[in-house]
Parts: structure tokens; sequence; C-alpha cells
């Protein structure tokens, strides 16, 4: 007998089992957006887990919002809903979508790009247009600029819950109906690696580049030797320096440049205990690029 409660009991539990809810917008904390977002995700479910990305996406800056996605998804599990509002176009025809990836993972948001690096990865097992007619917070109708807690976070906390399933999240679209941004994919050309700067290390102003240490490796440049970074905004190059290869900060003196594999395993550009884009006014985003070459 108790060999069966225990078996009910976690069934039951399994059953109840619902998804993390990770939230990322532009919005900022100085007003109560976000804490309308959660708590609309608790008016649906109660017992969800609602965490957030980050709320500091810089305001409208879609290719932000794209890699901050692309940097964390992986270390979600399967099942995880990410709610993202980067929305320039609230209100207007830019469709709402939710994409589930060949690995699980589903993102709730507009589809004005948002999508490009995780369709990319990890590929697009479906895309739903979400009807709101069955998923939008009742009583709203008449809202037109707060989709974030209006649709956004209310479908995706019924999803997480449990309350609906994804085919219930509306009509199925065609992968290719996913709006992606164009940018420089990592490449080989000659004795030349080609990339782009997709985002800053914010924190500490180190420049990130897109090419993995793969690419990397094929120049064959071992620990110590000296790399040749030059960098373009639109094509036009802005700023070139060569500097040793290395495993950490601190392997340069303090205030000298460093290349290095960031936490992502991708080539990136610092200063020790400074910051190289401050210093050599580097920006990032999909009209930044890269080439890497020894010297």
């Amino acid at each position: 007998m108790k060999i069966l409660l225990a078996a009910t009991f976690l069934l039951s539990t399994l059953a109840q089992a619902q998804a993390p809810l990770v939230l990322m917008t532009d919005f900022g904390l100085k007003d109560g957006a976000v804490s309308a977002m959660r708590g609309v995700a608790y008016s649906v479910d109660p017992k969800l887990t609602v965490s957030d990305l980050t709320h500091e996406i810089p305001d409208y800056d879609i290719w932000v919002g794209a890699y901050r996605l692309y940097q964390t998804a992986d270390y979600w599990p399967k099942g995880t809903v990410f709610v993202s509002v980067v929305d320039p176009g609230v209100g207007t025809d830019r469709l709402s979508v939710v994409l589930k990836t060949r690995s699980g993972r589903y993102f709730v948001n507009p589809n004005n790009g948002l999508l490009t690096l995780i369709a990319e990865r990890d590929g697009v097992a479906e895309l739903r247009q979400i009807d709101e007619k069955r998923n939008r917070l009742p009583g709203s109708s008449e809202s037109y600029t707060f989709h974030g807690r209006d649709v956004y976070a209310y479908t995706g906390a019924r999803l997480a819950s449990g309350k609906i399933r994804f085919d219930q999240v509306g009509p199925l679209l065609p992968a290719s109906a996913v709006v992606r941004i164009s940018y420089q994919k990592p490449e080989k050309v000659g004795n030349v690696l080609k990339g782009a700067v997709p985002v800053l290390d914010v924190q500490y102003g180190n420049v990130w580049t897109n090419i993995p240490k793969s690419l990397f490796d094929q120049l064959g440049i071992k620990t110590g030797e000296q790399v040749s970074i030059r960098i373009f905004k639109s094509g036009k190059q802005v700023d070139e320096t060569v500097a040793p290869y290395v495993n950490t900060f601190g392997d340069v003196p303090e205030g000298q440049p460093l290349v290095y594999l960031n936490s992502l395993l991708s080539v990136s550009l610092a200063i020790n205990m400074g910051s190289y884009a401050a210093k050599h006014k580097i920006e990032s985003g999909s009209d930044w690029s890269v080439e890497v070459s020894r010297p």
C-alpha cells in the first residue's frame, strides 16, 4: 500500500510539473511594467517559476535581444518558455508568435528579428501565430501598446503551466516565416577569419565576436602568439590591433590588450583591467564586423 501511495504521489507530482518561465525585455525596472507581466503569469498559475533573463536590453535594440537569447537559452532545461519583449512595432501588423526549437524550448515574442539566432542555431521544430481571441489576457482587448503583459506573458504562462498545449497557441506558420536580421556569419576566407561583433561584454567593455574556437583553431595560432584583429563599422575599418592570444586576463600586464576565448568559446578582445570598447570607441550590432588573422 505504501509503495502504491508513493507511486500515485509521484505520478501526481509529475502531472503537475511546470516549465520555467523566463522574461526578457527592454523595459528596465524603473516602473511597474515587469511587475505587471509577473503578476499576469502568477495569476495564470501561482505555482509557476518565473525568472528574469534581463530587462536591460537597450531601448528598441532587437539585435541585442536576439543575442541574449542565443547566449542564455542553452543553459535552461528542455521545455523552458522564454517571453521576450523588445517590440518597437507594438500594435502594428507584425505577428506575435511562439517558436518551438528542435531542442524543445519555446520562445514567445513578436516576430521582428528576435528569433534570428535561436532559429539559426537550434532549428525550428514548429512556428505558430498567437491566436489573440483565445490567448490574450481577458479584458485587455482595448489595450494596444502592452502586448508584453496582455499577449506574451499571458500566453507564455499558459504554455509553461500546461493550461494550453503548443498546438492551442494558434495556427501553424512555415519555418520560413521567421523574420531574420542580416549579419556577418563567421567564415574563413583564405587566411582571414570574418565575423561580427554581436555584443560587448557590457560590464567590462570586452569586445565579443561570433567567431567560434573551432574556426579560430584553423589559423593554427597557439597560446602566447600574436593575433591581428581589425574592426569595421558598416564596412569601414575603425580599429586595428595586434595582441597575444592568452587564456585569461591576468596573462598580460594590467592595461595591455589581449585576445581570448569568452564564456561561449568565441574569439574576444579585451584590456586587462580596462575597457577596450571605451578606449577604442567600439560598439556592436549587426552592422559591426571583424577580421582575425596572423599579423
